[in-house]
């Protein structure tokens, strides 16, 4: 369970996600405008925020930095414009991920479960990757040098995702459950597309190409730590 603060002055839509996210086992408060938001940080602070862009007063561009400064809080903001401007603003100011109006509560989910494993995992220890090694507190890939793999978050959500589930069969729809892209369908096949953009980045790094393999039609497994080119 996590505590959760909807920040929305689409009264509809904080209903919506608060019922369905309280469903999935947490602790949803709502608020309409940055004042209502610091009143309840106040009385509770949250761990994860789910922010609206265009707020009546300060918008959530001026709150996420604004929060960014006062506590460890994860973010996800909420656009409805859909332009790139807005996402790169929200992930320059700190966001943790963006989300595009409409969207599935189910696609919300997903992104706050990966936001939430990947926060909680900073202390636990450095986990191998094939001759590299993940640190789960950066939340970042190294090769043998101490040199940091330039991947995307999301990208190290996948790495994660192995590296905790070594030698297990992963379907596809296991590995967007616990490594949701950026994609506007979440039951897709995108994660296809993701593995093999990723496989690229690694062997490039020197790592074995098969080092994530493809089990026909079932999914995909990462069997343990291989050797370097």
């Amino acid at each position: 369970m996590a505590e959760l603060i909807v920040v929305d002055d689409d009264q509809g839509l904080s209903g919506m996600l608060m019922d369905y996210l309280t469903m999935s086992g947490h602790a949803v408060r709502v608020a309409g405008s940055a004042v209502e938001l610091d009143a309840l940080f106040a009385a509770a602070p949250a761990e994860l925020l789910i922010l609206d862009v265009s707020l009546p007063g300060e918008d959530g561009f001026s709150i996420a930095r604004r929060m960014r400064q006062m506590a460890d809080i994860g973010i996800i903001m909420l656009t409805g414009a859909g332009e790139m401007v807005d996402r790169v603003v929200g992930l320059e100011i700190g966001a943790d991920d963006y989300v595009t109006k409409p969207f599935s509560l189910a696609e919300m989910s997903a992104r706050i479960e990966a936001i939430l494993r990947r926060r909680r995992a900073r202390g636990a220890n450095v986990m191998p990757f094939g001759a590299f090694s993940l640190d789960l507190k950066r939340w970042a890939l190294f090769d043998t040098k101490g040199e940091q793999i330039q991947l995307f978050p999301t990208e190290i959500d996948l790495v994660a995702a192995f590296v905790t589930n070594q030698g297990k069969l992963m379907s596809r729809d296991e590995l967007l459950k616990l490594a949701p892209g950026n994609g506007s369908d979440p039951i897709d096949r995108s994660i296809d597309k993701r593995i093999e953009r990723l496989r690229r980045k690694l062997e490039k790094q020197g790592l074995e190409a098969d080092i994530i393999q493809t089990v026909r039609s079932d999914g995909y497994i990462y069997k343990g730590p291989l050797s370097r080119v």
